[in-house]
């Protein structure tokens, strides 16, 4: 019990002086961005990604195999999330002229990597459960 009081007392203090650094060293359009930037966050995750994610694996869940649901509806929550944060640099927002420096790759191509290696994770983990649902069949059949 005290270890749990101590480490949220420490994630308090944290807290307080991330709140002081952040109050003290901003403008206040540079606050207005933030808070917009975050509110926008929330808006965009439970109206647009939450929803979209929900639907699909309800729709994964009629089609797709028993032992795939449960990879699909992973790897569509982290592909959701994944786009849903990369929208910024897969759209360059913020690029320069005068600074080649920011956004200097093509970082869709790193998205794609990415949705490829999700997916197939998803697939290969759908492809272990059904061996296990399978063994589980025969080991039933045979214990008869």
């Amino acid at each position: 019990m005290r270890l749990r009081v101590l480490l949220a007392a420490l994630g308090a203090l944290a807290g307080a002086y991330g709140a002081f650094l952040l109050l003290s060293r901003q403008d206040g359009d540079q606050l207005v961005n933030a808070a917009t930037w975050l509110a926008a966050g929330v808006v965009l995750h439970d109206f647009v990604l939450a929803p979209v994610v929900l639907g699909l694996v309800a729709l994964g869940a009629r089609v797709a195999p028993v032992a795939a649901r449960v990879p699909l509806a992973g790897a569509l929550v982290v592909l959701g999330s994944v786009t849903l944060l990369a929208i910024p640099v897969l759209g360059r927002s913020g690029a320069r002229p005068d600074n080649p420096t920011l956004l200097d790759r093509d970082y869709t191509v790193g998205w794609l990597a990415l949705a490829g290696v999700v997916l197939l994770g998803a697939v290969v983990a759908g492809l272990v459960r059904s061996r296990r649902q399978q063994g589980r069949v025969q080991g039933q059949q045979q214990g008869r």
